[in-house]
């Protein structure tokens, strides 16, 4: 069946002499493998197209019983230069992609991570200037959007001070109300608990200590991983620690 369809791209690799096999995350069947034959010759009109968080509109041919399809074309729904050429940006978009790549299944159609994307992509590229605290605002929304969202326990004393993650219940709260309870610092508490509730990107210039921020995406990791199967350490972390520094 030949399908056409908006596309974000979230990885690409390198297969035989001059081809590339790209995972993207599509509207109409949800993550897929596709493969552009001679993507990687001088004159191909793929090789522009399949980089990380680029948005697309492609053509290709689905079949159910492969695991990979057959990419036809591709053209751009928006191109987003800067996620290609900012260092920062790309760290940031390559490591939240690894991410989302890991928590979506294959062909599960998303409707709601894939609008997020639609947005929060070009948001990305045009901003002015990104920080580490961006991915675990993005973490904090991913777990929202698949259903898995942390839930604030509205309890008197939880407006401020340190607080608590609790794994299993998923929520937050001001005393630890299971074993797998995480103590957070007033700053990670406040940071995660406005997340929750607000879009302002005056979040992003909380002034966490040096690791403060490390640590609040280990424990976000921590939560998808009791939630959902199959996440494992992100091999973009090492590049993504270097380039964004606390």
């Amino acid at each position: 069946m030949i399908t056409k369809t908006e596309a974000i791209v979230l990885r690409a690799i390198d297969y035989q002499e001059s081809s590339l096999i790209a995972t993207l995350f599509t509207r109409k069947h949800g993550k897929i493998a596709v493969i552009a034959k001679g993507a990687r010759k001088p004159k191909s009109k793929f090789a522009a197209f399949l980089v990380p968080g680029q948005i697309l509109e492609v053509i290709y041919y689905m079949k159910t019983s492969r695991s990979v399809q057959t990419l036809s074309d591709a053209s751009y729904l928006e191109k987003l230069d800067q996620l290609r050429v900012d260092l920062e940006k790309m760290a940031l978009t390559v490591t939240t992609l690894e991410l989302t790549s890991q928590l979506l299944h294959d062909n599960e159609v998303n409707e709601p991570v894939f609008n997020f994307f639609l947005k929060m992509l070009p948001w990305l590229n045009n901003r002015e200037k990104v920080n580490r605290a961006i991915f675990p605002y993005i973490q904090i929304r991913l777990a929202q959007l698949l259903g898995i969202g942390l839930q604030f326990d509205e309890q008197p004393g939880t407006e401020s001070g340190n607080g608590y993650i609790n794994i299993v219940s998923g929520t937050l709260s001001h005393e630890a109300l299971e074993s797998e309870a995480i103590l957070l610092t007033p700053l990670q508490f406040a940071f995660v608990r406005e997340s929750l509730h607000s879009m302002n990107s005056a979040i992003f210039e909380k002034d966490f200590k040096k690791n403060e921020l490390t640590k609040l995406i280990e424990y976000l990791d921590r939560y998808f991983r009791y939630h959902i199967e199959g996440i494992r350490p992100r091999k973009s972390d090492a590049v993504f620690e270097q380039i964004l520094k606390d």
